[in-house]
This record gives C-alpha cells, structure tokens and sequence, in this order.
C-alpha cells in the first residue's frame, strides 16, 4: 500500500530554505496659442491592459530602476544583512517588518502582506495603475515607452480620452485666462478676493471664471478644432434636448468660478460656483460623468496634497473647495474634498492607500452632522480611524482660518473627538436623554453607528465606551448590534484594492517556488503535462501562470515581467515565495513534490468512485465497473515512482 501522507522530508528541506514573513473669437485665438502648447498626458485607462506596453519594455522598466534606490527616495531605508528594513507605508507598525530585497528586486512585508516589484510598489504607494506607474519609472530612467497597437474599439475609445484630455486642459487654460485678463470677470476676481484667494494662489490652482454666456465655450473649442461629439462627450455643453446627442446644445458653465478637477496631473471635469447672491441656479454646477470622470471616485485636492497625506497618516476632510484652497495655502496641507457632501466607497478605498485616520470637517449644523454620518460607513469599511472636528457656529474651516488663523483651525482637528463621542455627545444634549425613552432610542442610534464596524477590536472597544455612556451593560447593547455587512465589491475606479491574501497548500507553494527559481527544476515541470495534470488541482491557477510565462529563472527581470501580469494579491504571495531560499537538490525535490501532487489527484478520484459506490440501489453493471476503476486508480498508485531525494 502506497503511503498516503505528503513526503514530510521534502517539506523539511524545503522549510530550511524559508525567510521569515463676453468673448471675441480673437480672443479664442489667443487663448487657443496658449493652451496648445499646454503638456497633455497619455491616458490612463482605468484598466488598462498590461498588454499594451511590451513586456520587453517592462523588463527595461524594471532593470533600470532599482527597487532600493526607488523606494529609499520615498523615506529612508535601513540596511539590514542582505536586505534593508523600514517601517512598513502601508500599514501601521513599531518594528520594522518591510524588507527590500537588493538581489531579488522586491519589497516584501511581513506584518501586512504587501510585496512585489518596483512597479507594484509606486503603483501601491504613488496609488497609480499599472500603465501610470510603469511610464513614472520609465520616465525616471529616461526609456521611451511604444505601446503595442490596440484593437480598432480600444483605439477609438484612447483616441476619444486623449481628446477628452486635451478639451480639458485648453478649457482650463481659456477659463483661467478669463479670470486673470477679462474686465468681465471682475465680479469673479472680487468673489475670491473676499475669501481671501489672490492672484498667485489662483494661478496655482489654476482657477478660472466661465463667461455669462451660452456659446462661449462651443466657440472656443470648435475654434480650437475640436468636435462637436468630443464637446458633447466632455459634458462642458449640454444639451438643449437628451434625446437627440446630435441637437443642439449650449455651454454648462456660465458666470462662475471655475474649480479644475485633477487625477493625477491631467484635469478631467470642473465644478463651478454661482455668483450672484440671489441666484436662482444651483450654487454649485458640476460636470456629469464622462468616460474621464466618475464622480464618487475622485478626491478634489488630492493631486496636491498626497504627499502631505501619507506624511501626516490622517487626512482633513473639508466640505468645499475653498475650504480645502485655503487650508493648504496656509500651512495645512493633509487635506482633501469629496465631490459631494459625503463619501463614497470608492473614495474611501483611494484614501486608505495613503492614511489610516480620517477627521470629518463638515458644517456645525444638523446638515454637516447628517453627512458625517453618511460618510461613517464608508469610511468605516475600510477599517479607517474616524473623528470629527467641530467648527464654531457660523464658521467653516475658510473663515475660520482667515478670521482666527491656522493655528485655531489646527487645535480644532488636534481636539476632534472620536465619531462615536461625537455622536454620543450630540445625542445626550438633546432633553429627553436621560428618560429611560430617550436612553433607549439613544442606543439604538448609536447601535446603527457601532453596527458598521468591521473590526472586531474596534467594534470591542468602541462597545464598551458606549454602553458605560448609556448606563448599561455591554452585554446588553450588543443585542441591539447588526452583523456587519459584507465589504462591497465594486472595484475603484483606478482598479487598486486592498489585497486579499492568498492561501494555498505547501505543496503548491513550493511547485511555485521551484518553477521560479530553478531552472533545471523548471525544465522537468515544463516536460511533464503540466496543463492536464494542473487543471484537476483547486487553486493551481498561479501555478499555471507561472509555467505557462516566458521566465528564465537566472535572469530576475522576466520575472519582474511575470510580476507585472499578476494582480496585488497574486504578486504579494509570489513575492513571498521569492524571499525564501532554494533547497538543495531542487530537481530531485521537484520529481518528487511532482509525484505527491500526481498521488494526491488519485486518491481523490479514488475517494469519489468509493463513495458513488455505497449509493443504493446501484445496478449491478455499476457496480463492476466501479469495482474495476477503483483497482485500476489503486494500480496507478502503485505505479507512480517512488522518492528520488533521501530522507533528511
């Protein structure tokens, strides 16, 4: 009888190896001069294809940039035997658990699991996609990047992005320029001068003011040579009737104050203040979705204030654009807006890469309490640290600033109590608070908050500071907690996540490793029937990627490019595997991994036929035939070849 445990000396010499864990069309055509020459960037598809830039180029990438000298440019790295530690950015630590490996190439953390290339890096730190993050490295090293040729319905769909791309950045060029240079929008330059926003601040911010006319902008850009269907796509015009794209249509913007939108460095909509006091329209216009902008997946500010956020591990969360201006321009620079009253879950994914606390700095009325308390579950989803900041009545973080200073508005966000304080707080001013009706109806308001959190420690201590608030046992105010709701699914709009880590059986695992880092090793696997044999295993599928790559083991750069294929998840495990050691004798070791994986496959089938055996009421004829695989496979046992490596 064949033995049916794995081979525990391959394990063991394979463990040895392992590391630790009003406008003239002259004017257009001035402005046209202006904004032409304005720096357009290549689109970033919010998925795009790896495909598209060659891998040989990605091997360029990736053996031009070294991964210490990259990283060690973002915050200081500390050398440590072959490999060098710091504080992991990702996560929030004492002791140093992020390892760079100098030989490999990768960065691995053991506290949170996070590992891959050079790429993967600025793709999680910089919070880029694939495309971006390889064309910021390839830029750094001076390489050219020629993406291979895309189908006729990507191209188009690239070609129309890039114009996108452009339109917005020449209208941010003509609506600055009439802020700066047009007599008539001196109200505009009045507006923002009473909120304390001056000439040099909005050249920084680039802001603009929209023409009070309806055809201003349409003449501007088909001026400028571009089509009435890339002006209708931008949604700078809309049109008179939604029904018919190709009716007419007019400017969406007009007088008002101009707030460009970034991602990244390239603006992709707009949102425009209202003037007038007594205007009937909206005070504030923003653009509608488009192929470039999805509104709750974008942060007003971040384009500026990323570096500061992942400085500071906590961001600010202002209400308005002019908040955010002006705290930035006064020293407070850790901050960012929401295109909205509250956030999104895609805006909270994009927040968590750079910062682990959040401090709400929303209106001191009910409405700003009300959009704190639909930004909690958000926020809370992602495991974020949530407090709020409450401003005097009367004031925004604007105000406040230029009436008392920076410095006021910083005590304001050092004393923001925790949301579920706050909450509380609010909720036993109000008179009936210490009925025994009111206490109750208290709990379960704070219940529906405590309810969100995903986090058992979290949820643990934020329960028992409640229920000694409320006068009543913890035992009792978890019975009116909700279980928490599964984390939502939907992918941001820049395709990063928090990586789920991956699982799998040692056996797979050191196939894996095997097939990465031995050549000789890799050749026996590649002559054996790999693609049969893999397809009967659960979860081989990354070992299936891994043999069905171009990788040459002694040379690290294909396997940077094999890296580049992998999602975070699959990229941190195989960054794992990497950081440990080959054992000796990989190909003998292999053979016989190899064989137990063959083994393993047949006792199941072995297993199957047994149990469709003890059915009742089988027929006879079945019942043979049964008998007769169940031989056959134990036969088959029997056949498969024993151990090659000795026993340790």
């Amino acid at each position: 009888m064949v033995d049916s445990s794995p081979r525990s000396h391959i394990f063991a010499a394979l463990r040895a190896g392992s590391v630790s864990k009003n406008t003239s069309r002259s004017d257009h055509a001035l402005v046209t001069r202006r904004a032409i020459n304005y720096p357009l960037s290549t689109v970033n598809s919010p998925h795009p294809p790896v495909s598209l830039i060659p891998p040989e180029i990605i091997e360029q990438i990736t053996a031009a940039n070294d991964i210490v000298e990259v990283i060690g440019a973002y915050f200081p790295l500390k050398r440590s035997g072959p490999v060098y530690k710091a504080l992991c950015p990702f996560h929030q630590e004492r002791t140093p658990s992020f390892t760079v490996n100098p030989q490999r190439q990768i960065f691995k953390c053991f506290g949170c699991g996070a590992g891959g290339s050079v790429i993967r890096f600025v793709m999680n730190y910089e919070n880029l996609d694939f495309v971006a993050a390889a064309k910021k490295l390839a830029e750094r090293a001076n390489i050219k990047i020629e993406e291979n040729e895309l189908s006729a319905e990507d191209a188009a769909r690239s070609s129309m992005a890039q114009r996108l791309k452009a339109l917005h950045a020449a209208a941010t060029e003509f609506f600055h320029w009439h802020l700066m240079k047009k007599p008539s929008a001196q109200i505009a330059r009045d507006y923002l001068k009473s909120r304390g926003v001056g000439g040099e601040v909005a050249k920084s911010w680039k802001l603009g003011y929209a023409p009070d006319e309806w055809d201003a902008m349409r003449d501007f850009a088909q001026t400028n040579g571009f089509s009435d269907e890339e002006l209708v796509a931008s949604g700078l015009v809309k049109l008179r009737d939604e029904e018919n794209p190709h009716g007419e249509f007019y400017d969406r913007f007009r007088a008002r104050v101009m707030f460009p939108i970034y991602k990244e460095d390239d603006v992709i909509a707009f949102s425009g203040r209202v003037l007038e006091a007594d205007a009937k329209a909206a005070k504030y216009v923003n653009s509608p979705e488009t192929m470039l902008f999805t509104k709750g997946a974008v942060l007003f500010g971040l384009n500026k204030s990323k570096r500061a956020l992942i400085e500071a591990k906590s961001a600010i969360v202002c209400e308005g654009q002019l908040d955010l201006i002006t705290a930035f321009e006064h020293g407070v620079q850790n901050v960012i807006a929401p295109q909205g009253t509250a956030f999104t879950d895609k805006q909270a994914r994009i927040l968590k890469r750079f910062v682990d606390e959040v401090v709400l700095c929303f209106d001191a009325d009910a409405a700003g309490e009300k959009a704190a308390e639909r930004s909690l579950a958000s926020l809370l989803a992602e495991s974020l640290l949530v407090r709020v900041a409450e401003m005097p009545p009367g004031e925004d973080p604007d105000s406040m600033i230029r009436g008392k200073g920076a410095e006021a508005f910083r005590e304001r966000i050092t004393a923001a109590k925790d949301f579920f304080d706050f909450q509380l707080d609010r909720l036993a001013s109000r008179p009936d608070f210490a009925t025994p009706r009111g206490k109750m109806q208290a709990a379960r308001k704070m219940a529906e908050s405590v309810s969100l959190i995903r986090d058992d420690i979290m949820r643990g201590a934020v329960v028992q500071r409640v229920a000694q608030r409320l006068e009543i046992s913890p035992q009792e105010f978890v019975k009116l907690l909700k279980t928490p709701t599964a984390k939502p699914l939907d992918q941001p709009s820049n395709s990063q996540t928090e990586a789920t880590p991956i699982v799998l059986d040692e056996l797979l695992r050191f196939l894996i490793r095997l097939a990465l880092r031995s050549t000789a090793a890799r050749e026996w696997l590649l002559a054996e029937p790999w693609d049969t044999v893999l397809k009967e295993e659960p979860n081989a599928e990354l070992l299936m990627k891994a043999l069905a790559a171009d990788i040459r083991p002694e040379n690290e750069t294909s396997i940077h490019v094999f890296l580049s294929t992998l999602n975070e998840s699959e990229e941190a495990l195989v960054s794992s595997v990497l950081a440990e050691e080959l054992p000796p004798q990989p190909t003998l070791i292999v053979h016989d991994c190899w064989r137990d994986l063959e083994r393993r496959q047949v006792r199941h089938r072995v297993a199957a036929a047994q149990a469709r055996l003890r059915a009742p009421n089988l027929p006879v004829e079945e019942v043979g035939k049964m008998q007769k695989e169940i031989v056959d496979l134990q036969k088959r046992l029997s056949d498969i070849s024993r151990p090659l490596s000795p026993p340790l």
